[in-house]
């Protein structure tokens, strides 16, 4: 939130032209995987349109990407957890009958070539393949962590969060963090369903459900995102991968974008990320605009204005005088005249009055209602009314 007020948190915009359920659809689709169903409940509809007039695929070989809305099959009620939604949606399994079902998360930013990952679970016989990132100790204990047996390929333990996270039998001081993709044979995964939506103590959940059980039957193994080997990627991207689940690691991901040799790389033309475009003009700086370590999107106009470490969203207006450093500015905004906007995530339509200044002063911000994050970055939510220049 507030990002979220108004759509599901994978049609969320990023980097300019993209969704965030274009990267893990890009991955699909690029590994070869292009018969793919994206289950969808709360404020979908910009999620629901986006899937449905971008991912077209030719139907000649069957290839399909649908939206599928909670269907209440087994009776009216939402879906409990992400294992109850696959539970409920169970028809599309038995319709298209395939050997092996990949379930992946559709709010992550990376790339990675699934078909590697598909191969890896059949290799290791396994009844599910979780995807780990190796990831400093010190720095696991927000996510979910895998424990592994010695031979670090088979799992031991799904831990929630642990205040001490395992060490990797190769580096103690590395962890394997969850990245919530999942790779199951099939009927292994529907007697797991099965069992899960009769256990009334679950949460019906595929990290916290279904991945424990299978571990605790010795059916699970995880897959090293170290070892996905992406064609076009350079040493410095590599293996990147962000959880964008808070307002800062949104940030954090897009200042990823800009730098002149990019944390993540949106230029890799042999893995690209697809997305629409909108039908607008290309970018432009006028009366002596000037942008610097920044992404300018198609129809933004940069007037007499500066620009530094940001990212513009389509049809976005930075008019003259006014200063952008290290934002996020979506969609049809527009800064003012004289304007300052400085570590700020700005939704779409918002219109910022001449001589505003947004997060300059957090306080500031907080005390005119605006949304300010524990390291100080200042968000304002779609269509957000500024009524001083302050």
């Amino acid at each position: 939130m507030p990002l979220t007020a108004d759509r599901a948190k994978p049609a969320v915009p990023f980097g300019g032209t993209y969704r965030l359920i274009d990267f893990v659809l890009s991955n699909l689709v690029n590994g070869g995987i292009r018969r793919l169903c994206v289950l969808t409940q709360y404020k979908s509809h910009s999620l629901d349109r986006h899937v449905s007039l971008t991912w077209r695929m030719s139907t000649l070989l069957g290839n399909y990407v649908t939206p599928v809305p909670a269907q209440q099959r087994l009776g009216p009620r939402w879906y409990q957890g992400s294992a109850d939604a696959i539970f409920q949606s169970l028809n599309l399994i038995y319709d298209d009958q395939p050997d092996y079902v990949v379930v992946f998360g559709a709010d992550h930013v990376y790339r990675m070539d699934v078909e590697q990952m598909v191969e890896a679970h059949i290799a290791g016989d396994a009844g599910v393949t979780v995807a780990g990132i190796r990831m400093p100790r010190d720095q696991a204990s927000a996510f979910g962590v895998i424990e592994t047996h010695p031979d670090g390929r088979s799992i031991r333990a799904f831990l929630e969060k642990p205040a001490n996270p395992p060490g990797l039998p190769d580096n103690p001081d590395e962890t394997f963090v969850s990245m919530g993709n999942y790779v199951f044979t099939t009927d292994v995964l529907l007697d797991a369903l099965r069992m899960d939506a009769d256990d009334e103590g679950s949460v019906h959940d595929m990290g916290g459900s279904i991945i424990p059980m299978l571990t605790d039957k010795g059916e699970a193994q995880v897959y090293d995102f170290a070892d996905n080997d992406v064609p076009g990627t350079t040493d410095r991207d590599r293996s990147y991968w962000r959880d964008v689940g808070t307002l800062d690691s949104y940030h954090e991901a897009h200042m990823d974008l800009v730098s002149i040799e990019p944390v993540f790389n949106l230029y890799n033309t042999q893995w690209p990320i697809f997305t629409s475009f909108p039908q607008l003009p290309g970018a432009k700086l006028v009366e002596g605009g000037q942008a610097t370590e920044s992404i300018l999107s198609m129809g933004s106009i940069i007037a007499g204005a500066r620009v530094d470490q940001s990212v513009l969203s389509p049809g976005t207006r930075i008019l003259r005088g006014a200063e952008v450093s290290s934002a996020v500015i979506l969609d049809g905004t527009v800064v003012g005249e004289g304007a300052v906007v400085r570590r700020a995530i700005l939704d779409k339509n918002i219109v910022v009055p001449d001589g505003a200044r947004i997060g300059v002063d957090p306080e500031h911000d907080l005390a005119r209602g605006f949304t300010v994050t524990d390291s100080g970055i200042t968000v304002l939510g779609k269509g957000r009314r500024i009524l001083d220049n302050q």
